[in-house]
């Protein structure tokens, strides 16, 4: 079994630290906010609550006589952050990469533009390669728990794939993170090759609908239509 990165061997301990400091928090109703498309939700548990919401600085603030806790959050979330821009989203999702050791070369969908756009352009995957997915985000303002990006693949209208990846949780940073999926393979065959919309979606353990767009993809013979 590969060993942990950074990056993963953060997340967990960061998740971790958000379950403790929620541990004394009564379960309360989610507060609303926008709500992703009914679909992108059923792999949610409906009986499940979030803990109530502590900002960045109630935690950073909690327990300031417990020693061990302090150096344990320094460490991992880093002093308090200067006060950001109020009108930056709290989880910018800025690129999404398609890697495949067979590829040409990685196929790179910019998010930072117009997301409309992205209906407009056809990112193409030859059949039967192995392909990874490469997200690249940025967390803002506060701790977000327990981030998903989910894929909706249609063609001609109809749903034919779903996938759901479990992104972490993750504090504030001016780095970009980073996510890969696990490997997996293009379909291959005639009754597979063509044009396919994917919706895709950028949500967390509240429903934030932190971001969405459609984006199409073709699968073909070759890496050119």
């Amino acid at each position: 079994m590969l060993g942990l990165d950074a990056c993963e061997l953060g997340a967990q301990l960061l998740e971790l630290l958000r379950l403790a400091l929620c541990a004394r928090v009564l379960l309360t109703d989610k507060e609303g906010g926008q709500l992703p498309p009914e679909e992108a939700l059923d792999e949610a548990v409906p009986e499940y609550r979030a803990p109530g919401k502590k900002s960045l600085l109630e935690i950073q603030q909690l327990d300031p006589d417990d020693e061990s806790l302090v150096k344990y959050k320094l460490a991992l979330l880093g002093p308090v952050p200067p006060a950001m821009d109020p009108s930056l989203p709290n989880v910018q999702v800025t690129r999404l990469t398609l890697i495949s050791e067979q590829a040409p070369g990685p196929i790179v969908m910019d998010l930072t533009g117009e997301l409309a756009a992205l209906k407009n352009q056809v990112f193409v995957l030859k059949e039967g390669v192995d392909y990874k997915v490469k997200i690249t985000f940025k967390v803002n303002k506060e701790i977000v728990s327990g981030l998903k990006c989910l894929h909706h693949t249609y063609r001609h209208g109809l749903r034919v794939d779903k996938a759901v990846y479990m992104v972490g949780s993750y504090g504030p940073s001016a780095q970009e993170y980073e996510f890969v999926t696990p490997v997996e393979e293009v379909p291959r065959g005639a009754l597979v090759r063509g044009a396919y919309v994917v919706t895709s979606f950028f949500t967390d353990d509240d429903r934030t609908a932190h971001m969405s767009w459609e984006w199409g993809l073709h699968v073909c013979q070759d890496w050119e239509r």
